[in-house]
């Protein structure tokens, strides 16, 4: 039986990964929006979309996502990353829809020495962090049948990421500063979209259950964003010399989680998920950029 799927936040990195795989699941029927065709801020417009036809399952890849500026405009990334999320989960109680909700790392304040489970303490540290920990909470508290994906250094052939950035500066100059005591995992947006529509396609197909908590997901491996930026200025052919500096020497707004290694082990036993190494995928995404 043909299942429909409701993407949120379809013109965003994860959401232009999924329409390019959408092809690949056949029994999935894929509604995309975006906030001009669904605000998911307005219960009444979220409420209208729904009563209009049957949705499934959502995957809501809609958040406020430029963590800087979450700093000074509190009011925006709640309305969008809490609000928005509140609505949705009214809906999904409703109408009985499985919800799968994209979080970060930023739930995490970066002070663990080993990668983070998904029962380690959260305890955010910028306004973007705290307003996406809400939405897990609500999400969480509303018994629903819901799966939180948390996932890490997002970057993709679409929109406006640190790959794309690095390439560019990269082309333009001889050098650049680049942070070395922030560590992580990149995570390629379309490696994160295939890993969710397989959990849709199983729960759909093969009688698995749609296992509802919390999970993490990003590439394999571990680096910083200096180890980063040199692997992509050597896979993409650039001439550029990166310069490792400490996260002091480059303030910004939003404070950083200094450790955001996610532990995967959850999501890869509970569904068969296959997970690439970090420098594979950068490597496919470049190949694309370039």
């Amino acid at each position: 039986m043909m299942q429909n799927i409701l993407v949120t936040g379809a013109d965003g990195q994860l959401g232009n990964e999924i329409r390019n795989l959408a092809s690949n699941y056949n029994n999935l029927n894929f509604i995309f929006t975006d906030v001009n065709n669904l605000d998911i801020t307005n219960i009444n417009d979220v409420e209208e979309f729904f009563t209009s036809q049957p949705i499934d399952y959502i995957i809501n890849c809609a958040a406020y996502t430029a963590v800087d500026k979450a700093e000074s405009n509190y009011n925006s990334a709640n309305l969008i990353n809490v609000t928005g999320v509140k609505n949705l989960v009214a809906l999904s109680k409703k109408y009985s829809t499985k919800l799968i909700h994209i979080s970060t790392d930023y739930v995490f304040d970066g002070t663990n020495h080993k990668p983070y489970v998904e029962t380690d303490a959260t305890n955010p540290d910028s306004v973007y962090g705290k307003t996406k920990l809400e939405a897990e909470k609500i999400i969480l508290n509303s018994a629903i049948n819901a799966i939180i994906i948390r996932t890490s250094w997002l970057y993709s052939s679409f929109g406006n990421n640190f790959v794309k950035t690095m390439i560019r500066l990269g082309s333009e100059r001889n050098e650049l500063n680049v942070i070395f005591d922030q560590i992580g995992t990149p995570t390629y947006a379309f490696d994160l979209g295939k890993a969710i529509l397989d959990i849709v396609e199983q729960s759909t197909q093969n009688n698995i259950k749609f296992s509802q908590g919390i999970y993490h997901f990003s590439n394999h491996g571990v680096c910083s964003w200096y180890d980063f930026a040199i692997e992509i200025m050597k896979l993409a052919n650039i001439n550029c010399k990166i310069n490792p500096i400490e996260s002091k020497d480059y303030p910004t707004p939003a404070k950083r989680p200094f450790y955001s290694v996610l532990n995967k082990s959850k999501i890869q036993n509970t569904f068969n998920i296959s997970i690439p190494y970090w420098k594979d995928s950068l490597r496919q995404c470049i190949k694309k950029i370039i």
